[in-house]
């Protein structure tokens, strides 16, 4: 059998990658949007994946890991977002996204939904990725894990520790 070179190994990342690309970006996008809360930044963070992704394809070994391999990527572009914010300032939320309460629609749940928001600003970036992969995404722990690239009991303790912030910033009634 002959050694493949690689150029050929390079070029069947670059498929795949481009037919990922083709078919998650909009599931990408929904990921970003969920960990940011802001269209803008999703965009951004989305983008940011994919051209890393493209740059670094050299870099994939196991074309069955792919999904997850990009998904970290983006995990960490939306992690680097988190960070970079400041804590002080609102977020702004794209007028498609707001829901204005009405008479007929009940205004509960638009308080809800702002009072989950100030929930999840109060939980530090590492903490509101692993509880929307978890809840949003619906990944198990062991996914997660595998995503973020740290051991399933980080996972659980992150978990168990934005929990118990969710908890406390909802019961209080600010």
């Amino acid at each position: 059998m002959e050694p493949v070179s690689p150029a050929v190994i390079t070029e069947e990342r670059s498929d795949v990658l481009a037919a990922l690309t083709r078919r998650d970006v909009d599931r990408a996008y929904r990921l970003a949007w969920a960990i940011l809360g802001n269209e803008e930044e999703a965009q951004d963070a989305t983008q940011d994946a994919l051209t890393t992704a493209w740059q670094r394809r050299g870099s994939l070994r196991d074309q069955d890991r792919l999904e997850a391999w990009l998904g970290r990527i983006l995990i960490n572009k939306c992690r680097d977002r988190l960070r970079s914010r400041d804590r002080g300032r609102n977020r702004v939320r794209s007028l498609e996204l707001v829901v204005l309460p009405s008479v007929s629609d009940g205004s509960q749940s638009t308080v809800d939904r702002d009072e989950l928001d100030r929930a999840l600003d109060s939980l530090s970036p590492d903490q509101r990725i692993v509880v929307v992969l978890r809840f949003w995404a619906d990944l198990t722990v062991d996914a997660i894990a595998d995503r973020l690239g740290v051991p399933s009991g980080t996972v659980k303790s992150r978990l168990h520790h934005s929990l118990n912030t969710l908890r406390s910033t909802l019961e209080d009634p600010r």
